[in-house]
């Protein structure tokens, strides 16, 4: 997995995982679709090709570009269940992370206030 790359394409909206061929050529192995906006990025959407699949190669993707949008200083909207999982298992350094469908009165205890 060393040669595994994971890169940004502003052009298509989303982080790029590319794997070596066995010819030495980069393959588009899946990406992670996302959506920016001011200071914040929605992450819509993984995909793996089925015949990467398995092999712990959406872990890469889903680790290299949230630490890329952890390191441009952007909070992260994790609306794709895939970044989502991720992210409840695995510690992101400098991430800040804004869940779909929080409010505040969704961090209250029951019978707290959120005011």
């Amino acid at each position: 997995m060393a040669d595994v790359k994971v890169t940004r394409n502003d052009d298509e909206a989303r982080y790029e995982l590319h794997v070596p061929d066995e010819n030495g050529q980069e393959t588009l192995a899946g990406f992670a679709r996302f959506e920016e906006e001011t200071g914040r990025v929605r992450f819509t959407g993984t995909e793996i090709d089925p015949a990467f699949r398995g092999q712990g190669l959406g872990d890469v993707l889903a680790s290299e570009a949230l630490a890329d949008a952890a390191q441009r200083g952007d909070t992260i909207v994790p609306v794709c269940p895939f970044i989502a999982s991720y992210l409840t298992k695995n510690e992101v350094a400098g991430a800040v992370v804004d869940w779909p469908g929080e409010t505040p009165t969704d961090a209250a205890t029951p019978g707290e206030s959120s005011a």
